[in-house]
């Protein structure tokens, strides 16, 4: 009994201490119109530096790193979801409005959902190689009630040897950028992320599903890809998942991976700059 009790407490108590944690990070910098600048998946808010350095025009920008990335305490899970309402709540309580949302990845994602859910608060998006659903492409005709935390991969993923977490880190990031220079901060980056939050999180964004919520977006949108691993295939997926966002234009940078911020930065600004000033 003794024992049981014991259990009980001390599950009480790290749901208690996660409960404190905050799921988001925000930097302020700078004076003008808000721009809230999300990261991808295990990425600092920091992977926006050069970026906004090259923006042309008065910003004040917001750049956010997440709860169980990059030295920062994990969350309970839901996790993506838990993010995504604690950024509505922080533009709500900050009293922005017409915001700019750059995001990368899942960042774009959660930019997407923001701005389908409070389209009051949004005035122009700008869509950095993310999908509206990534299952569709990654597991197709896998249903989002087929994704469960408790899964024998995720068992595997939770349990693997620091050394085939790094190998893994390793080939993924190596995937992920043309600047063999960039590889070694995607590795750390990865490594850094506290186990759980990277398994169960990435399973948060495998149920996410998009599509049907686009029409509700009012904001003028910017969706840019990464020509890599095939420039049509690419295009063809961005024009078929962004269907139901009228009006959204699509661009594709060429010679890039996943991080255009680092294998086009001049090309991202470039688009980046025309578009907030149209």
């Amino acid at each position: 009994m003794k024992k049981l009790v014991s259990l009980f407490v001390a599950v009480v108590l790290v749901v208690s201490v996660y409960a404190q944690n905050p799921s988001i990070y925000p930097v302020k910098s700078g004076k003008g119109a808000a721009v809230l600048m999300l990261p991808g998946f295990t990425t600092p808010g920091s992977v926006w530096d050069e970026t906004i350095n090259s923006l042309e025009g008065d910003y004040q920008t917001v750049q956010i790193s997440y709860a169980g990335f990059n030295g920062h305490p994990a969350i309970e899970m839901p996790w993506y979801s838990t993010i995504k309402n604690d950024l509505i709540e922080y533009l709500e309580n900050e009293k922005l409005k017409d915001v700019i949302i750059i995001g990368h990845s899942m960042g774009g994602m959660l930019a997407m959902e923001i701005a389908s859910e409070a389209p009051e608060l949004v005035s122009k998006l700008i869509i950095v190689d993310a999908l509206p659903c990534m299952r569709a492409l990654m597991m197709p005709g896998v249903p989002a009630e087929a994704i469960q935390y408790e899964s024998p991969y995720n068992q595997q993923m939770l349990q693997q040897t620091d050394s085939a977490r790094l190998a893994m880190a390793k080939m993924m990031s190596m995937n992920m950028t043309m600047k063999n220079e960039k590889v070694e901060e995607l590795v750390q980056w990865s490594m850094e992320a506290d186990l759980e939050t990277y398994v169960y999180g990435y399973t948060d964004l495998l149920k996410v599903d998009l599509r049907p919520t686009l029409a509700q977006i009012k904001a003028k949108t910017l969706v840019l890809g990464a020509s890599f691993p095939d420039r049509d295939l690419v295009e063809k997926n961005l024009t078929d998942q962004f269907t139901n966002l009228a009006g959204a234009e699509i661009l594709i940078a060429e010679n890039s991976k996943h991080f255009i911020m680092f294998d086009q930065p001049e090309w991202l600004s470039t688009q980046m700059n025309k578009f907030l000033v149209e």
